[in-house]
C-alpha cells in the first residue's frame, strides 16, 4: 500500500472519525523538526517520520509540503523517501533535493508525492539529514 494511501486514509479518519484515528494512528513524538507516527491496520504497520518545510517560497502561497521517511516492516521496505510539495509537480521539472554541494533526484512522482527508485541514494540522504543539513526541494 503507497503512503498516498495511508496518507488518504489518516486524513478520512481524522476529519471523519475521531475515536478510529486514536485506536490506529499514533504519534511517537518529536525530534528537533521531525515528528514520528505509526499506523496499524489489522496487522499491517506503517512507521515513518515527518517533517516540514522551515522556509517556503514564495511566501505569500503556505502549502502543507513535507518529507517523509518511511518503513513498512510488513513489505520489507525501510528508508523509503517520499516528498510532497501541497500542489501537483510539473512533469517537465525534475525534482531534485539540494543539501550544499549534494543532490538528490527523485525518480517517479504521481499527482503532488514523489519517491526515489534507488534504496542507496535514499540511504544517502538519510545520511545527510542526520548530519542536521538543510534540505532545499525544487521541483
Amino acid at each position: 500500500m503507497s503512503i498516498t494511501r495511508y496518507l488518504i486514509i489518516f486524513i478520512f479518519f481524522t476529519m471523519f472519525h475521531p475515536l478510529a484515528t486514536a485506536e490506529e494512528v499514533k504519534k511517537i513524538g518529536k525530534f528537533k523538526d521531525w515528528e514520528t507516527i505509526v499506523i496499524k491496520k489489522d496487522s499491517e504497520v506503517v512507521c515513518f517520520a515527518q517533517t516540514k518545510p522551515v522556509l517556503q517560497s514564495p511566501k505569500n502561497n503556505p502549502r502543507e509540503a513535507r518529507i517523509f521517511v518511511t518503513f513498512r516492516p510488513n513489505e520489507k521496505i525501510i528508508d523509503e523517501i517520499s516528498i510532497t510539495a501541497g500542489y501537483e509537480f510539473n512533469n517537465k521539472n525534475s525534482i531534485i533535493a539540494k543539501s550544499g554541494k549534494k543532490k538528490y533526484k527523485f525518480d517517479i512522482s504521481q499527482d503532488n508525492f514523489a519517491w526515489m527508485v534507488d534504496n542507496k541514494k535514499e540511504k544517502k540522504m538519510i545520511k545527510t539529514m542526520k548530519k542536521g543539513s538543510r534540505i532545499m526541494i525544487t521541483g
